[in-house]
């Protein structure tokens, strides 16, 4: 259940591993309006709504931004989460990240149900192996996700779920 009322914002978020053990990130612009200002990556997920749980917001952001539809259910717990204060122009404050996982034996990446908003930050998505998350010198929001990945892929899937380093 969601603690919403202690946090500026509260998200879910996606780790999504295909059947090549490879997880998949969403590219997004820094700044939209000047794309020379760089770019990151990150899990699918965002922003839990008024009365949803944190595996529905997961689920309802998988689809929206990839395309994938799956029961809030097939999320099972969360694996990871991590907190901490943000300014991120929009708003500013307390912000909670929690992370689900999910296996799938393959699936085509669809952007066409993502939000006007996130249609404007979105630059891409990739499938990523845990040496290439590990070994890139990109932007990769949560901090600690190679570690996290490699975990998961070898089928280590925690009790309880995994503090990340607060990323900004």
């Amino acid at each position: 259940m969601s603690d919403q009322g202690s946090y500026r914002r509260e998200s879910a978020r996606v780790l999504l591993i295909d059947e090549l053990d490879r997880l998949l990130l969403l590219k997004f612009h820094v700044d939209p309006d000047a794309p020379e200002s760089g770019h990151g990556w990150c899990t699918p997920g965002g922003g839990v709504e008024d009365g949803e749980t944190l595996a529905e917001a997961a689920a309802r952001e998988l689809r929206e931004e990839t395309g994938l539809s799956v029961e809030p259910e097939a999320l099972r717990s969360a694996v990871a989460e991590t907190s901490g204060y943000a300014d991120v122009g929009w708003a500013e404050g307390i912000f909670r990240d929690v992370f689900f996982r999910l296996r799938v034996t393959g699936h085509q990446v669809d952007v066409s149900g993502q939000e006007a908003n996130e249609r404007t930050y979105h630059a891409g998505h990739r499938w990523w192996s845990v040496t290439d998350l590990a070994a890139t010198g990109e932007t990769v929001y949560p901090l600690g996700l190679a570690g996290l990945a490699a975990e998961l892929v070898a089928g280590r899937v925690p009790t309880d779920p995994v503090q990340l380093p607060w990323h900004h």
